[in-house]
């Protein structure tokens, strides 16, 4: 049985299709009441992924519509120009863009990705509008140093006053969207569990860690960026380092490393250990964050509380 690949791609009016085996073309309309013609589309032939670019708020409707029934695949942007011009292809538009999407999935075999639930949507829309407040905090409070005029601390202290209200808001609600979901809420008591992770920063875990529970070690570190990549090339030998996975993840993991490796019984050691071995104090901090993820998805996994490791 032939298993067909689909790219989708998405703008602010219109959904441009393209169905690799037959090499089909369809355009549908961007909008909640045209997806029921595009599911009947698809449904009508066996499909082994649909790929699409997240496009900011554009693709939100179409990633609820279509999540949990059939085999999405989200990829970077970036990542499909750099294969679209390895294949010598460098024009861009709409459906060369479909076209390019179902030739990487079938080529590179991409496996789609889990399920997406409204809650988990709703989760990452509160979590991006709070990270946003915080930065817009964070310029507020910089700027009141430097200013003189009566009137713009006045107006800035006006501002901050709401920012901080905001973020209470939104602090507020995280809380209930995880307390609302039982796996997130085992998950979030898990991760506060852990020396060194305050609920803030397990709320930030869980929204952009969905898969936490569910990986390998490996998985866990790659998926944060927190795994390092060697970097030689015939008898040069450049230094390790991180990079790509998901940044917003691997800040959320910064406070918690600074805290653990000064109060977590079990990764303080390992902290002073990095260091006596010569290691910069930046890699030693990286080894904490690493592995304060990786003791999170092997507690979720198992479904249990941190306890400290017997000494006896």
């Amino acid at each position: 049985m032939i298993l067909y690949s689909i790219g989708i791609d998405i703008s602010k009016t219109h959904l441009d299709a393209f169905r690799l085996e037959d090499e089909v073309v369809r355009r549908f309309e961007n909008t909640p009441k045209r997806f029921r013609v595009l599911i009947k589309w698809l449904r009508a032939v066996p499909i082994a992924r649909i790929m699409f670019e997240p496009t900011g708020p554009y693709h939100r409707a179409f990633e609820q519509a279509l999540s949990g029934k059939f085999p999405l695949v989200k990829v970077n942007p970036f990542k499909v120009r750099r294969f679209a011009e390895a294949c010598g292809k460098h024009a861009k538009t709409d459906t060369v863009d479909a076209k390019n999407l179902a030739h990487m999935g079938k080529a590179l075999e991409l496996e789609p990705d889990q399920p997406i639930s409204y809650n988990q949507l709703v989760l990452k829309d509160l979590q991006v509008a709070r990270l946003g407040l915080v930065k817009e905090r964070t310029r507020l409070r910089n700027r009141s140093q430097m200013q003189s005029s009566p009137v713009l601390k006045r107006q800035i202290k006006t501002r901050l006053a709401l920012a901080e209200r905001q973020i209470a808001e939104l602090d507020r609600e995280i809380a209930k969207q995880i307390s609302d979901d039982a796996s997130a809420a085992r998950k979030h008591d898990i991760l506060c569990s852990i020396p060194g992770i305050a609920p803030i920063s397990a709320a930030l875990i869980i929204t952009f860690l969905p898969e936490l529970g569910e990986l390998d070690r490996k998985q866990a570190g790659s998926l944060a960026g927190l795994a390092p990549y060697n970097r030689e090339s015939g008898a040069w030998k450049g230094k390790s380092a991180i990079g790509g996975g998901r940044k917003i993840l691997r800040d959320a993991l910064y406070m918690p490393a600074l805290s653990a490796m000064r109060f977590n019984p079990d990764l303080k050691p390992k902290y002073n250990q990095q260091r006596a071995a010569g290691k910069p104090a930046k890699v030693a901090i990286i080894a904490i964050m690493r592995k304060l993820l990786e003791t999170a998805n092997a507690l979720a996994k198992a479904d249990r509380l941190w306890t400290p490791k017997c000494t006896c």
